[in-house]
């Protein structure tokens, strides 16, 4: 079995689906966790992680990926 890590922490549930919604499209397995008044946490099999991290930075915009103060 292979082993759930972290990929992001979503603010609210529709962007966590939103990048579960990315990683779908790009056949990269998904979860979603949360602990009782914890944010959103998105998790994918530890050896598609590098896959995760390529698919929502190549599928986002670039002004998505960086706050602005």
């Amino acid at each position: 079995m292979t082993r759930m890590v972290q990929l992001a922490v979503a603010g609210d549930i529709s962007e966590a689906e939103e990048i579960q919604e990315i990683l779908t499209s790009a056949g990269i397995d998904s979860e979603l966790e949360s602990a009782q008044d914890e944010p959103l946490t998105v998790v994918v099999p530890e050896t598609q992680l590098e896959n995760a991290k390529e698919a929502i930075e190549a599928l986002t915009e670039p002004d998505e990926l960086i706050s602005e103060p």
